[in-house]
């Protein structure tokens, strides 16, 4: 295993245990305050609103590993017609495409850093920046993967394994 595919193995493992971690919270604070306010009549005043941004956090994140996964809906029927170099170039192409979207998004929350940063959560009072800039994290994620792909298929190394993932070709992938 290279120093490469290591360091990636232990961003990734940090990722899911960032995920368990904040549906933990998510779900500890949710069935806290349900059974303050059911059985106690009391609550968390901060619990609804931590969730959300729990949830917030969890879907960007998750975004990333499922983008690293190639489990977001694609369409493979154009893709399984081609050979293998028009699927090199349909694997540049989206890549490419997915690296600009990327980004958009990065460059658009640093736009707005300021503003997200001088708005403050009604109940927590914690800086809205903390909520909106995991879009600085998503957005370089995706661009890195995406910029590894592009350069990868551009330069002919994509493995077979990756062209079968990206045709939704899995039991094909399972076998190499």
């Amino acid at each position: 295993m290279t120093v490469l595919a290591r360091i990636e193995l232990v961003l990734v493992r940090i990722a899911e245990v960032a995920l368990v971690l904040l549906l933990a919270g998510m779900t500890a604070m949710v069935f806290g305050n349900v059974v303050l306010r059911y059985g106690f009549n009391s609550g968390w005043n901060f619990s609804e609103e931590m969730s959300r941004y729990f949830f917030v956090w969890l879907t960007f994140i998750g975004a990333i590993l499922a983008f690293r996964d190639h489990n977001h809906i694609g369409v493979e029927t154009f893709v399984r017609l081609l050979g293998p170099i028009g699927r090199q170039v349909c694997i540049a192409a989206t890549n490419l495409i997915i690296m600009i979207c990327a980004a958009i998004l990065f460059w658009g929350t640093w736009v707005q850093h300021g503003i997200f940063a001088s708005q403050t959560a009604p109940v927590v009072g914690l800086s809205m920046i903390y909520v909106y800039g995991i879009s600085y994290f998503t957005g370089a994620a995706i661009a890195l993967i995406a910029a590894i792909r592009l350069v990868q298929a551009i330069i002919g190394r994509t493995s077979p394994a990756e062209l079968a993932r990206f045709t939704g070709d899995y039991d094909i992938e399972d076998r190499h």
